[in-house]
């Protein structure tokens, strides 16, 4: 899993990403996906979704190896 930070072939540098993010937004080979803890609400008890910073969604890895 990718580390908040990595930039891993994204296209802004300047992108920022969310907790549950494995890469930022744009990077070769990933894409949206609903959120697993708040299942794609934004929402928990306590306000936003930590997770996905109140988005509904974080940034996966997709396809086979």
């Amino acid at each position: 899993m990718a580390g908040q930070g990595e930039q891993g072939g994204a296209a802004d540098e300047t992108t920022t990403m969310s907790s549950g993010d494995e890469a930022p937004p744009g990077t070769t080979g990933t894409g949206e996906a609903v959120c697993p803890d708040c299942h794609g609400t934004g929402k928990q008890a306590s306000g936003n979704c930590p997770t996905c910073d109140g988005t509904g969604k974080v940034i996966e890895g997709i396809g086979g190896g």
